[in-house]
This record gives C-alpha cells, sequence and structure tokens, in this order.
C-alpha cells in the first residue's frame, strides 16, 4: 500500500540534486576553468583551425613551387590537358627549350669608318646690299624661294639716275661739238701753216685745244657710263643662285650702299658643304689617302644615327689642329640634290678610310657584354645546347662586328631571344613566321564554357584565348596555384593540386574539371 506525500513547498525540503543551479546551490564550475561551450561548438573551432592549417600549407607549398625551375612553359609546349572554368583550350606542360634565332659567323668585306661631328654650313653665302642710294620700290621674291643668278630680286627708285645719265649725254654732245670745231680750225691752221701765213705757235696752239676736248669727250663718256651703271644698280640681282632667307628691309624705305645690314641673304644649297672634326690620331689615315690621290666617301648621318642624309665626297683638312679639343677640322661636299641638308645643321659623319678583305663576322647584335667580357652564345649543332664563348672584336659598324678571336667559321652565335639564356641551355631555331603566328594565335579569345580542351600537339591551338585555361597561357606544373576557376593539369591528371570553388578549395584527385 502506498501512501501519496504531498510535493514540499520549500526548495530546502528537495534533495540535494534537485536543488542544484538555485540561488543556494550554484552549479559547479568546469574542471581546469574552462568556461567555452561543449559539444558542437568545440568541434567547429577545431575543424576551422585545420582547415586554416590546410590553406596556410596549400599557399606556402604554392609559393615554393613557383619558385623552381620549370613550373611554366611557353605556350602551346604542353603534351597535356588543361580544363578550365570558362574557357577553350590550352596546352601545359614543362619548361621546353628557348626559341632562338641564329646566324652564321661568316667571311666578309668589312669598311673602316672614322666618326666625327659635323655642322653644315652653304657652300656660298651671300648677303645682298644695295650699291646706290634710294627708295626701295619693288620686291621680285618671296621670302624662302629658290632663286637663280642674275634674277631681279629689289627694284630701287631710278629716276635720279635716268636723270644723271641724261645729264652726262648732254654734257658730252656738248663737247664733242666744240671738239668738231676745234678740229677744223686745227686743219685751217695746217694750211696756212704750209703758206707760212701764220706763226707755228698758233698751230701748236690750236693742237693742245683739240686735245684738251678730246679728254672733255673721255670724261663725258665716263660719266655716261658711270650713270647707266648706277641706273642698272637699282635693280638689284642675284649674285648666286641659292635660297632666299628673311627680308631684312621692306619696300618704301630709303637704302643706302653704307647700310651693314644688307637687304636679303642667299645661300646656296646645291653643292653644299659639311665642316667636321675627327680625333687627331686619326688624321694620318687620311693624309695617307690624300697623298696618294684616293678619293674618300662621306655619309651624313641625322642626329640619332637613324636616317642616312647624304653621300658626298672628303676635298680638304684644316691647315692646323685644335690644341684646346685635340680635333682636326675636314670639309666634305656634298651635291644636296634633294635638299636633305640645311645651312647650320648638325650631322653625324661617318668618313670611310679603308676596306679590310675577307674578315670574320658576326652579326653586331649578337655580341654581349658580362662579367666576363665581351662575349657570343654558340649554339652546339649536336646537343642543341648554347655554350657562351668569349670573343675579342676587330671594325665594328652599325650591322657587323669583326671577331678576331673566340669563333670560328660557320659557327651559328644567337642573335635574338639571348635574354632567356645561359650557358648549356636548351634551345631550338626559331621557324621564319613563327614569331608572327605565336602573336596572331594570341590575339583569338577562348570561346565560354566548361570543356575539356587538349594543348600540345594533340589538342587545339598552342595559343588559347586568354580565357582557354590556364594549360594554354602557362603550362602549369602539378602542384602550383591556378587562377581563379583553373586547374593546372599534366596530362589531364591532376594529383596535388587545389580548385578554387564557391565553397573555398576542393582537392582534386583525378582528371581536372
Amino acid at each position: 500500500m502506498t501512501t501519496n506525500t504531498p510535493p514540499p513547498t520549500d526548495l530546502k525540503d528537495l534533495p540535494e540534486i534537485h536543488r542544484i543551479g538555485t540561488p543556494d546551490h550554484p552549479p559547479s564550475p568546469p574542471p581546469h576553468g574552462d568556461n567555452r561551450p561543449h559539444g558542437k561548438p568545440r568541434k567547429r573551432g577545431i575543424i576551422w583551425g585545420l582547415f586554416l592549417v590546410a590553406i596556410a600549407g596549400v599557399a606556402g607549398y604554392a609559393v615554393w613551387r613557383a619558385g623552381q625551375p620549370g613550373v611554366f612553359q611557353q605556350p602551346g609546349q604542353g603534351q597535356g590537358n588543361g580544363r578550365g572554368k570558362k574557357g577553350g583550350r590550352g596546352g601545359g606542360g614543362g619548361l621546353g627549350a628557348v626559341p632562338v634565332v641564329t646566324a652564321k659567323a661568316k667571311r666578309a668585306d668589312v669598311p673602316v669608318y672614322l666618326n666625327g661631328l659635323g655642322n653644315v654650313a652653304a657652300f656660298y653665302t651671300v648677303t645682298v646690299k644695295s650699291r646706290v642710294d634710294g627708295q626701295l620700290m619693288k620686291v621680285n621674291f618671296n621670302e624662302g624661294d629658290l632663286v637663280q643668278k642674275d634674277q631681279v630680286l629689289i627694284e630701287i627708285d631710278p629716276r635720279p639716275y635716268q636723270v644723271a645719265l641724261q645729264q652726262a649725254e648732254g654734257t658730252l654732245a656738248h663737247d664733242q661739238a666744240l671738239l668738231d670745231d676745234a678740229k677744223l680750225d686745227l686743219a685751217r691752221y695746217q694750211t696756212l701753216l704750209e703758206q707760212d701765213a701764220i706763226p707755228k705757235q698758233q698751230l701748236d696752239t690750236q693742237k693742245a685745244l683739240v686735245a684738251q676736248y678730246t679728254g672733255s669727250i673721255q670724261q663725258d663718256q665716263a660719266n655716261i657710263n658711270a650713270a647707266k651703271l648706277n641706273l642698272t644698280y637699282s635693280q638689284v640681282t642675284a649674285p648666286i643662285s641659292g635660297r632666299v632667307g628673311l627680308r631684312l628691309v621692306d619696300p618704301g624705305n630709303i637704302v643706302h650702299a653704307s647700310d651693314a645690314n644688307g637687304m636679303v641673304v642667299i645661300t646656296q644649297l646645291q653643292p653644299i658643304q659639311v665642316q667636321f672634326t675627327i680625333p687627331e690620331d686619326n688624321l694620318q689615315a687620311v693624309l695617307k689617302k690624300m697623298r696618294a690621290g684616293v678619293q674618300l666617301t662621306v655619309d651624313a648621318w641625322s642626329r640619332d644615327n637613324a636616317t642616312k642624309l647624304a653621300s658626298g665626297v672628303f676635298t680638304t683638312v684644316d691647315n692646323q689642329i685644335d690644341n684646346t679639343t685635340g680635333t682636326a677640322k675636314l670639309k666634305a661636299v656634298f651635291q644636296n640634290e634633294d635638299y636633305a641638308l640645311f645651312p647650320q645643321q648638325f650631322v653625324n659623319i661617318r668618313l670611310k678610310v679603308d676596306t679590310l678583305t675577307q674578315r670574320l663576322v658576326v652579326p653586331g647584335v649578337a655580341v654581349q657584354n658580362g662579367q666576363q667580357g665581351t662575349f657570343v652564345y654558340v649554339v652546339d649543332p649536336e646537343t642543341s645546347k648554347v655554350h657562351i664563348k668569349v670573343v675579342k672584336l676587330g671594325i665594328q659598324d652599325q650591322d657587323n662586328a669583326e671577331i678576331t678571336s673566340g669563333v670560328n667559321e660557320g659557327e651559328e652565335v644567337v642573335i635574338d631571344g639571348t635574354d632567356r639564356l645561359d650557358e648549356g641551355t636548351q634551345v631550338r631555331v626559331r621557324k621564319p613566321g613563327e614569331l608572327e603566328a605565336i602573336q596572331a594565335g594570341s590575339g583569338r579569345k577562348g570561346r565560354g564554357g566548361r570543356g575539356r580542351g587538349p594543348g600540345g600537339p594533340n589538342g587545339g591551338p598552342p595559343n588559347g584565348g586568354p580565357q582557354g585555361g590556364f594549360g594554354a597561357q602557362q603550362g602549369a606544373q602539378p602542384g602550383s596555384v591556378a587562377p581563379q576557376g583553373l586547374q593546372p593539369g599534366v596530362n589531364g591528371e591532376n594529383p596535388g593540386g587545389f580548385k578554387k570553388g564557391r565553397g573555398g578549395f576542393k582537392k582534386g584527385g583525378g582528371a581536372s574539371q
């Protein structure tokens, strides 16, 4: 028989197990002072910690792999299949042979040039001045015109000189009449003297008068010629053929023969001369050719040595050396048929003094400079590897460099792609037009979408579009980190890489997706 005991009305009457959590019986503190909640919260923290550690490890490995040689390769050299989140086809793989362009060392004639700094000067320069005084009436040229010799350029008021000419002609006529009368009297006096009708003194006086009038006639004729000359000078003509400069006097002004500045300047441009300097140490080579009667050719180049302006001939050398600069001044003449040279223009001069026959030369771009000195990269035809060979140079010009030692005739030297080479680097000779084809292919963009893109020789073009998979651009290696939405692959496999997705990182264990 059981009895129903009424529930206690006071908490003190409850058993101790039921009074836990009451004000009089607070819960026991967790062991070791751990105040964190138990259960799922603690497990979630451990998972996030492990996840962050994994991310840090992958990032560190990716950074380490990126610094290793052979991680990335040239476009189109991969053999694997790369698959991108958005993209077309692309190849991936390891670093292959470096594409280069080569040229053979060969025998050729090497010209010897002396370089100097030159200044173009007009062959003749004339400041046109007035030779008479008067008012400038008319200008018959435009500034900058090419004028011919004896062409009328300026007209000065001719009327004063026309009047002077008429006066001289009148005086001549007067004195001519006096002379004629004196000659008639002289003839009469000679007849009378024969008849002994006049004294001989009177005849002699008449002869002197005739001579006096004759002198006056000559003086009058000279005055006429002077008046005609001044009349001619009233029309100012070009003394030489050339180009006129800016007008120095305007019409309407009074000009004088004593004016210092003149009215216009004419410079002769065809032919034209260039005065240039060379070091005094090179002067004897030039003088030797001059004494032998050899005509040396001279080329004038632009300020930046990029454009050849004209070719001419060397004419003479100055009679002394400038001891302040240690240079000798030389002169060359150019026909300047296309007016490429202009007075006071600065040019670079190349004087050809000799030609060395059948010397071993290589293109100038093949010559490199380094800590070991001057060297070239020579390709071994058996192993397709490059080797550094230190060389000694002779004569150099803009195209070729003479090799005196270090390279043999027929050896292939690298002339393009040297910035990626080192001793023993594996290379391949780039085919003609290959670079243009690569550049044209790199401009094609891959089509969007998800799909497998076989790269290299088994797949699409070696240069996929910018969105056509990581393998098309870089040739990723296993374990390397791909850009967003891309997963590197080698032969379609991704043994240890990670792929970025919406939920973080997904480990790839098989073919790249």
